[in-house]
């Protein structure tokens, strides 16, 4: 697989990355801005991020960028630099949620992250390896600490909610990743009256106490313990950059991202009132029912952080999600902030006076699978997708991401991984019996996928709850 994905650059830090490739990235993202012009960067903990975050920097200075770096810092807090400090641009060396030998590279000119034409661009760069013709003498580094400026922003933004009245404790695991320390600190200053506890908080490059990815249940059982233990309100993990959130009730259940998702969207209450609310293509069809139920205008975008992003700016929404943990706000120039959300939650808990735990069997039951990985060559892929519309051309279909085939009973979604050489395969009923019969009935049509399918559709539980 390419190190250049849809939304952004990752690869192996040792086999497939090095300080000259973010050199040349660093000048040819500065050479795309004015000479002279600010920009913003930062870098997740990883071992091999200092060393491709200094390349980086290099490059942008031999581009006559004014480059202000910020260091080791959530990605969300690098997005927050560039609107506070009005910044041409901004880049963070990080693989977010990926595991620790992998690093990579996220960014944006102007207010817009990347689409699949500027990430090509930066690779076809490379390959020209043409050098620069920009005057330099404009370039230069200087190391800034925006943490109090961010602090005071989030006080601003929660100015009238000091604290919660019904929540007393919340319990954070920033999972050795970029919001360790910061997490606690910031939530201790900007919520007076509530207690926070901590887990793993330390910086941890390697991530040896838990995986950098906050998404998948398994990795958060010492959180769930500790939420149990301490009688917590609620526990919240971040990913490894700090832009993923996953949600710990206060009976120790992790929130599924539709539960998630929906509680979030009654947090804006009677904000809706026909605002486009942009969700992750991958999401239960409760998700958009749910935002039309609150008088929203739900609208399906390709997963995906950068595709999510910006159709947020596009049609001016109010709130987004993404099914991986992003959660994205008008507030927030459409963009995505971990912390934030942990704030919003707090906020609506505090507001409606229930626990979390009984907003969550508020939620309507799901019965869908996760996403079931089949290794296809990535030059099979578009022919593999054109036969599975062809044996179900006697069905709607939609083609967001991949295709979307719609059964009387629910639906199946079929689309290439931006991350691995496989096709990704999602099934939604309504029922956990209806759910088994609709992939078997998908797998008689497509015998050669179908076997596989079954394996893994039987080896897991569906998610209904």
């Amino acid at each position: 697989m390419s190190i250049y994905k849809p939304c952004d650059i990752r690869g192996n830090a040792e086999d497939e990355l090095d300080a000259s490739l973010y050199r040349i990235w660093g000048r040819a993202l500065g050479e795309r801005l004015p000479a002279g012009a600010p920009f913003v960067i930062g870098g997740d903990v990883r071992r091999s991020t200092p060393a491709f975050l200094d390349a980086c920097i290099e490059g942008l200075i031999n581009a006559g960028m004014r480059v202000r770096n910020l260091g080791t810092v959530p990605t969300p807090m690098v997005y927050f630099a560039r609107r506070h400090t009005g910044a041409a641009g901004c880049a963070i060396v990080t693989a977010s949620h990926s595991p620790p030998d992998v690093n990579g590279l996220k960014w944006m000119i102007g207010d817009r992250p990347p689409d699949e034409k500027e990430v090509m661009a930066l690779e076809r760069v490379v390959e020209s390896g043409r050098p620069t013709d920009r005057d330099r003498s404009m370039g230069e580094r200087m190391d800034v600490d925006i943490d109090t400026p961010y602090v005071t922003w989030l006080q601003d933004s929660f100015a009238d909610l000091k604290d919660a009245a019904t929540i007393h404790r919340v319990v954070i695991d920033p999972g050795g990743g970029t919001w360790s320390r910061r997490a606690l600190d910031f939530s201790r200053r900007v919520f007076g009256d509530l207690e926070f506890a901590a887990i793993h908080d330390e910086e941890d490059g390697q991530f040896t106490r838990r995986h950098p990815d906050s998404a998948r249940p398994a990795h958060l059982n010492r959180l769930v313990d500790r939420v149990l233990e301490d009688k917590a309100d609620m526990g919240a993990a971040f990913d490894a950059d700090g832009d993923r959130i996953s949600f710990v009730d206060n009976e120790g259940q992790v929130l599924t991202p539709e539960q998630a998702t929906i509680i979030l969207l009654r947090s804006f209450a009677d904000e809706w009132s026909g605002r486009h609310f942009i969700h992750d293509v991958k999401f239960s069809d409760h998700v958009p029912m749910a935002g039309r139920g609150l008088g929203a205008r739900p609208l399906a975008q390709r997963s995906g952080h950068a595709f999510i992003r910006s159709s947020m700016m596009d049609q001016e929404a109010l709130f987004g999600a993404e099914i991986s943990g992003h959660y994205f706000y008008e507030a927030l120039d459409g963009g995505d902030d971990a912390l934030f959300s942990l704030y919003l939650m707090i906020r609506f808990l505090g507001q409606c006076g229930r626990p979390l735990a009984y907003l969550r069997r508020s939620c309507p039951d799901v019965f869908m699978t996760s996403d079931l990985r089949l290794a296809v060559p990535p030059h099979e892929q578009d022919d593999w997708i054109a036969a599975i519309r062809s044996a179900f051309d006697d069905h709607p279909q939609s083609f967001v991401d991949g295709v979307r085939i719609n059964f009387d009973e629910g639906w199946t979604l079929v689309r290439k991984s931006v991350t691995e050489a496989k096709l990704t395969f999602r099934f939604e009923a309504g029922s956990d019996a209806e759910l088994k019969h609709l992939v078997s009935r998908f797998s008689e049509r497509v015998p050669t996928l179908g076997p596989a399918l079954l394996h893994q559709i039987y080896a897991e539980r569906p998610s209904g709850t």
